[in-house]
C-alpha cells in the first residue's frame, strides 16, 4: 500500500527483455502485471528488443547474423527482418496486456518521427560498416505523454528515424533511458537475465547510489556483461530519474516484487541526495518486520 500511493499517477519505463521474453509463461506473467500497474493507477511505458528471434527468423531464410562489436551488422535485407520481428512481437506483447484489462498500444518509433536516430558512430579506428544500426539522437516525448494522459500503455519497439527517413534499429536499453529521462520518470527498470549488481563481497546489492555504483564499476566488480547496464543507470538517474532498478526477468512476477514490495528482487540504483522514498521506505518497511 505504501508504494501504490506514492506511485499512483507516476510514470515507469521498462525494459522488457532477456529470458522474460523467451518464456511464453513469463511473457504473460509479465503482461498481466503491466496492465495491473496501470489499472492501479501507475502509468507505465514499455520498451522492448527482440534479438532472440531476429536470429533465429535470419537463419530460417538461409542469413547467419554478423556482429561486430556486440552489434548486428545490418544491412536493408536484415533490417527487414528486423522491422518484421519486432512488430510481430510488438502486437504478441500488447495483446496479451489488453487480455489483462490494460489498454496497451503498440508504436513504432517511426510513428509520428517520435524517436529520431543517427547512423551509430564508429569506434576509433574502426571503418566497419554497420548498416541501419543507429544511435538515438533524440526523442519526442509528446505523443508519449498524450497517451498516457489517456490512460494507454505505450508499447515501443526500437526503430527510429534518421533526418533523411531512413530506418535505424537502435539499442532498447538506450530507447528506454532516452525515454525515461524525457518523460522525467520516477523509474526506469532494466530486465536482464541476472539478479542485479553485487557488491564487492559477492552479495546482491539491493540499494546503491549512483556514486558507489561509479566505484564498483571503477574496481572492476561489476562483469563486462553488466557494466553497460550500470553505467546507463548511474546516467539516468544523474539525469532526473528517481531510481534504475536492474532485475532478473526470469523471476516470476519481478516487476511487481521490485516496484510494489520492501524486499525487491533486484538492485535499485538511485541519486546520490536525499531524503529518498523508495530507500527510506523500504528500511522502514524491512525494520517492521
Amino acid at each position: 500500500m505504501p508504494y501504490l500511493r506514492a506511485y499512483h499517477g507516476k510514470t515507469f519505463v521498462v525494459r522488457f527483455g532477456g529470458r522474460a521474453m523467451t518464456e511464453p509463461a513469463l511473457m504473460r506473467a509479465f503482461a498481466r502485471d503491466v496492465a495491473l500497474l496501470a489499472l492501479a493507477g501507475m502509468k507505465p511505458v514499455v520498451v522492448h528488443g527482440g534479438g532472440w528471434r531476429i536470429d533465429a527468423l535470419m537463419r530460417q531464410v538461409g542469413i547467419e547474423p554478423e556482429r561486430h562489436a556486440g552489434r548486428r551488422i545490418t544491412d536493408a535485407q536484415t533490417l527487414n527482418i528486423v522491422e518484421m520481428v519486432l512488430d510481430e512481437l510488438n502486437q504478441e506483447l500488447t495483446g496479451l496486456i489488453n487480455q489483462h484489462g490494460g489498454r496497451a498500444i503498440g508504436l513504432n518509433g517511426q510513428d509520428g518521427r517520435f524517436l529520431r536516430a543517427r547512423p551509430m558512430a564508429a569506434l576509433p579506428g574502426d571503418d566497419t560498416p554497420l548498416g541501419f544500426v543507429g544511435d538515438v539522437a533524440g526523442v519526442d516525448g509528446e505523443l508519449i505523454d498524450l497517451l498516457l494522459s489517456r490512460d494507454f500503455v505505450p508499447v515501443v519497439l526500437p526503430i527510429g528515424v534518421a533526418d533523411d527517413g531512413s530506418a535505424y534499429h537502435l539499442d532498447s536499453d538506450a530507447v528506454a533511458g532516452a525515454l525515461a529521462r524525457v518523460l522525467h520518470a520516477e523509474k526506469l527498470v532494466l530486465m536482464t537475465n541476472v539478479a542485479g549488481v553485487r557488491d564487492r563481497s559477492g552479495n546482491l546489492a539491493y540499494i546503491v547510489t549512483a556514486k558507489e555504483a561509479e566505484a564498483l564499476l571503477a574496481e572492476g566488480v561489476v562483469p563486462d556483461e553488466l557494466a553497460p547496464r550500470v553505467r546507463a543507470a548511474v546516467d539516468a538517474v544523474r539525469q532526473g530519474v528517481s531510481s534504475v532498478h536492474i532485475i532478473d526477468g526470469g523471476v516470476a512476477s519481478a516487476l511487481m516484487l521490485e516496484v510494489l514490495t520492501a524486499d525487491g528482487v533486484g538492485t535499485a540504483v538511485r541519486s546520490d541526495a536525499g531524503p529518498h522514498f523508495f530507500e527510506d521506505s523500504r528500511a522502514y518497511l524491512l525494520s517492521a518486520d
